[in-house]
C-alpha cells in the first residue's frame, strides 16, 4: 500500500515537493502554483499571470481548498468545505502572511478601499486594477518587497511615494553606499523616497483611503496605499494542532516537526532558530524533504532541476537578487554580512559612470559577504566561494572583484 503524503500549501516549497513526489496538494489559492518572486513584473505589466505559473505537479492539485484543522491522532486534515483528507505523512508548507502595521485606520483584517497588501496573485491583480496613470500611490516599507512594488507602480504611471522607517532602503541586505545608489535609481524612476519616517495612520472618507499620516505630523495624499512591511510565518494550523512553534514551525534536519509524521518547509518552517522567508531556501528544503520522504517511504522522487539534495537539511546561505527595470535597468545582488566588523578586510570598487558598485567582506581567509550593483559578472564565483565556506586562494583580494571573481 502506497504512503499517503499530503502537502498543505501551494507556494514555492509545496509546489516543488508536489513536482518531485506523488502527493495530494491542498492549495488555498484558486490559481495553479506560481512564482511569487515575479509578482512585481505582473503588476508592472511585464508578464501576464499565466507566464509565472510553476511547472505542473505529478498529481492534480486541489486548488481553492483551505485546510482548517489537523487531527494528529486520526491523521486527517479537515478542509473548509467539510471534507477530510487522510495522511500517513503530512507536510505543512503554509507560507507566510503579510504584516499589517498597527496604524490608526486599520482595524482587523478588513482593509479600507484603496489599501492593498502585496503577497498573492490576487493582491497583485486587485492592485493593478486600482492603479491608473497619475494616481497617488504610497508604499509603506522600503525593503525588497516595497522597492519592487514602487518600481512596478511607477511603470504603470502612478505618482509613487516610498516610505521607509529605517535609515535607508533595503537596509537588511545592503550597506549604506549600495543603498544610496539604489535610492538614486529608484528616484530616477520618478519615485519620491522618504526614509527615517514612521507611518502612524490612514485617513479615510466613506470607507476609502485618502491620505497617509506620518508620525512627525506630515500628511501624504494617497488614492492607493501598498503595505509592504514584511511577512510573518503562518503557524496557526500547526499551533492549534499542538506542534512546537517558535517564530516558525520548529523542524530538525529532516524537516520534521515535533510530530514524526508531520514535516514543514518554506516560509513557515524554522530550522536551527532561523526562518528564511526566501525562495532559495524554500526550494532547498523541498528538495531535501523529497529525498527524506523517498528514502523513508519507498516513493520514487523525480529529479530536481538542481543536483540531488542530501537526505538532510543543514541550512541555506541565501543570496538576494533583484532587477529593477526602467530607462537604466539596475541589477543587484547581496549575500552574507555586507557591513564589516573590526579586523575584517574590505575591498570595494565604484564606477560612477556606469552606476556600478562592488564590495566584498573577508574575515581571516573566508569570504563572509558581498554586495554588487550594476555589474554582476563576478556574482556566480563569489556566491560559490561564500556558499562553500572554503579558504580563499592566496591572491590579492582585489582579484575577488574581477569579472571572473578571481578564478
Amino acid at each position: 500500500m502506497s504512503t499517503r503524503i499530503v502537502v498543505v500549501g501551494g507556494g514555492t516549497a509545496g509546489a516543488r515537493l508536489a513536482q518531485r513526489l506523488p502527493v495530494t496538494l491542498l492549495g488555498e489559492e484558486p490559481h495553479a502554483p506560481y512564482n511569487r518572486v515575479l509578482l512585481a513584473d505582473v503588476l508592472a505589466g511585464r508578464y501576464a499571470p499565466e507566464v509565472i505559473a510553476l511547472p505542473g505537479t505529478r498529481e492534480p492539485a486541489r486548488l481553492g481548498t483551505r485546510a482548517v484543522r489537523i487531527d494528529r491522532a486520526a491523521r486527517t486534515v479537515e478542509c473548509a468545505d467539510g471534507s477530510l483528507v487522510g495522511y500517513d505523512r503530512l507536510v505543512l508548507a503554509t507560507g507566510s502572511n503579510p504584516v499589517l502595521p498597527p496604524l490608526r485606520g486599520l482595524r482587523g483584517a478588513a482593509l479600507p478601499e484603496g489599501v492593498h497588501p502585496f503577497r498573492t496573485l490576487d493582491d497583485c491583480l486587485a492592485l493593478r486594477a486600482a492603479v491608473r496613470p497619475g494616481v497617488r500611490a504610497v508604499v509603506v516599507g522600503g525593503g525588497l518587497l516595497g522597492v519592487s512594488a514602487a518600481r512596478a507602480l511607477a511603470a504603470l504611471g502612478a505618482d509613487v511615494v516610498l516610505t521607509q522607517q529605517g535609515e535607508r532602503l533595503m537596509e537588511r541586505q545592503l550597506d549604506a553606499h549600495a543603498s544610496a545608489l539604489l535610492r538614486e535609481h529608484v528616484e530616477s524612476l520618478g519615485v519620491e523616497v522618504h526614509t527615517e519616517c514612521r507611518v502612524s495612520g490612514l485617513r479615510q472618507r466613506d470607507g476609502a483611503v485618502t491620505a497617509v499620516e506620518l508620525a512627525d505630523g506630515f500628511v501624504l495624499d494617497a488614492g492607493v496605499v501598498v503595505l509592504a512591511c514584511g511577512v510573518r510565518p503562518r503557524v496557526a494550523l500547526a499551533r492549534e494542532a499542538g506542534l512546537d512553534v517558535a517564530t516558525g514551525i520548529v523542524v530538525d534536519d529532516a524537516l520534521r516537526t515535533s510530530d514524526p509524521a508531520v514535516h514543514a518547509v518554506g516560509d513557515c518552517a524554522e530550522h536551527a532558530g532561523r526562518v528564511y522567508g526566501l525562495a532559495g531556501p524554500a526550494l532547498e528544503q523541498a528538495d531535501a524533504l523529497a529525498e527524506v520522504l523517498a528514502g523513508e517511504t519507498g516513493t520514487e522522487a523525480s529529479d530536481a532541476s538542481t543536483p540531488t539534495a542530501p537526505a538532510a537539511y543543514t541550512g541555506t546561505r541565501a543570496l538576494t537578487r533583484l532587477t529593477l527595470t526602467g530607462p537604466r535597468p539596475l541589477d543587484l545582488a547581496a549575500f552574507g554580512e555586507v557591513t564589516a566588523r573590526p579586523g575584517d578586510d574590505t575591498v570595494q570598487l565604484t564606477d560612477p559612470t556606469r552606476g556600478a558598485y562592488r564590495k566584498v567582506v573577508v574575515r581571516g581567509d573566508r569570504l563572509v559577504g558581498g554586495v554588487l550593483l550594476g555589474d554582476l559578472a563576478a556574482v556566480g564565483t563569489l556566491a560559490r566561494a561564500w556558499e562553500g565556506d572554503e579558504a580563499l586562494p592566496e591572491a590579492p583580494l582585489l582579484h575577488l572583484l574581477t569579472h571572473d571573481g578571481g578564478s
